[in-house]
Formats: C-alpha cells, sequence, structure tokens
C-alpha cells in the first residue's frame, strides 16, 4: 500500500471524544445515510408482499436500516484510517518530564494522597502501567521538598489599637 500526502491540511474536531478530520466525518455520514437509506427503502419494498401487515414490513425494514447503519460503520473504518497513533508497550519517555508533572500535580492539588491508601487493584494497574514506582520515588521525596504553607509563610496575628475620639 502507498501512503498519499495531501497538501491540504487535516482539519480536525472531537466527536464523541475521538478527533475525526471534518471532510471524512461528512463523507461518513453521507455513506452513512445512503446504505441505511437504501437498505430500509429496499427491505420495505421487498417486504410489503411478503409479511401479513404493512406494519411488520415496515418494522422489518427499520431493523434492515439498522444493519445498514452497522455496515455503512464499517465501510467508513475501512475507508477511513485514525488520525492518530496510539503508542502502547514500552514507549520511550523521558522520567524528568513525568517527575516535573507528578510535581505539578502535588503543588496544585496539595498532595497526591498516599500510595498505601489505594485499592489492590488500583495498585496492581499501577503496576502493570509502570507507574507505581514513579509515584512510590514521589512520595518518598515528597515530604522532604514540601515544606508546610504555614510554616513557610508566617502570618503574624493583627494588632488592635483603640482610638481615642
Amino acid at each position: 500500500m502507498t501512503e498519499r500526502t495531501s497538501t491540504r491540511p487535516w482539519r480536525l474536531v472531537e466527536v464523541w471524544g475521538d478527533t475525526v478530520d471534518t471532510r471524512h466525518l461528512a463523507w461518513s455520514i453521507a455513506i452513512g445515510l445512503g446504505v441505511s437509506l437504501a437498505g430500509f427503502l429496499i427491505a420495505r419494498r421487498l417486504l410489503v408482499s411478503a409479511v401479513a401487515t404493512p406494519e411488520l414490513a415496515r418494522a422489518y425494514a427499520m431493523l434492515a436500516g439498522l444493519a445498514g447503519c452497522v455496515l455503512s460503520g464499517v465501510i467508513c473504518a475501512r475507508i477511513f484510517p485514525p488520525k492518530r497513533e496510539v503508542v502502547e508497550g514500552d514507549a520511550v519517555v523521558d522520567p524528568t518530564w513525568r517527575l516535573e508533572v507528578l510535581a505539578r500535580l502535588d503543588e496544585e492539588h496539595g498532595g497526591l494522597g498516599q500510595l498505601a491508601d489505594l485499592p489492590p487493584v488500583v495498585v496492581a494497574e499501577m503496576k502493570e502501567l509502570g507507574l507505581y514506582d514513579l509515584f512510590a520515588a514521589h512520595e518518598k521525596n515528597a515530604p522532604a521538598q514540601r515544606t508546610p504553607r504555614a510554616a513557610a509563610t508566617p502570618v503574624a496575628a493583627p494588632t488592635l489599637t483603640a482610638r481615642k475620639a
């Protein structure tokens, strides 16, 4: 398969949590409309003479239209490739970047909590993703890095004086 390079930039939008190209989205809608409507109309035409009542023929035709929606989804998934790459596994990530993100989260939220408080399922998932050791190292170093806000910036108590009139 050869790779086509387009001089036109992608116009990406987010639809239902997924990133799509607006041109491909428009084509997908047109394909979906065409396939599902054709399935509905053809099935209705064929089933009117085959079933007892027109209402039943229409109901079965709607099922054929729904099957057309699924078929059009498969067609569009084959025609239009994904617009992003998902990297799984042992992706090379700069560990200092991860530490900076943890430090920023720690500052913004006033701490990340304790790993000991997590349920075993979460701990297992963190270990599977390779994040447990990172959080453990951060938790170990965090008390030394963090100073209590009250101790860091002492505030003098206000002094009340009575005015003489």
